[in-house]
């Protein structure tokens, strides 16, 4: 059973529900993230979310997104999704949006997430689950970027997530790391708690 972390408003953890049915019409604030995977030539990493998946299936978004369980680290939980949806080993994860947060809705069913971004360089190339991931392609940073003012198909967290990772720069690898001390407090919990 796998279990998210359900938020208040100022980013603490007030509870857990099965991932499963938390995403509904009326999706309670949990906690997330996104990655955004480049490779060592610079190009990057754009997914199709499979069509078996129950939100916002077989729509093209950033590299894989994901979860961190109760009391784990955020980028354990980002290494151990890199795995479980795209085989892939990373490396130079670095935070860079540690305060992002959206709500957006799709058929009836709403994401409503405090969702740090990370940006990664994959070690090897992805070997999608078919059950997370439809298809990958290889893109540069500034077609990506394009897209995502054009393209409205494309998931809305990753069209919000452009425009402010823009706001930071327009050449990923000079990407600033973002202030840990501004995650929302569950995650920063996780990490303390490692210690």
């Amino acid at each position: 059973m796998e279990l998210v972390v359900l938020l208040d408003h100022e980013g603490r953890a007030v509870g857990e529900q099965e991932k499963r049915t938390v995403h509904t019409d009326d999706t309670p604030l949990h906690l997330a993230f996104s990655c955004y995977v480049f490779s060592s030539s610079g190009q990057f990493l754009m997914s199709r979310r499979s069509l078996r998946k129950r939100t916002w299936p077989g729509i093209w978004t950033n590299s894989f997104c994901g979860h961190p369980g109760p009391g784990e680290p955020m980028t354990d939980a980002v290494h151990r999704r890199a795995q479980a949806e795209l085989g892939l080993t990373l490396s130079d994860l670095r935070l860079v949006l540690p305060r992002f947060r959206y709500r957006a809705e799709l058929d009836g069913v709403v994401e409503n997430e405090m969702c740090p971004v990370y940006v990664a360089q994959a070690a090897g190339d992805p070997v999608p689950n078919p059950d997370e991931v439809d298809r990958v392609e290889w893109v540069g940073w500034d077609s990506f970027r394009e897209r995502t003012r054009t393209d409205e198909t494309l998931s809305p967290w990753c069209r919000f997530q452009a425009d402010e990772l823009s706001e930071i720069g327009p050449v990923p690898g000079r990407w600033p790391v973002g202030d840990a001390a501004e995650l929302p407090p569950a995650a920063r919990a996780a990490v303390a708690g490692r210690g």
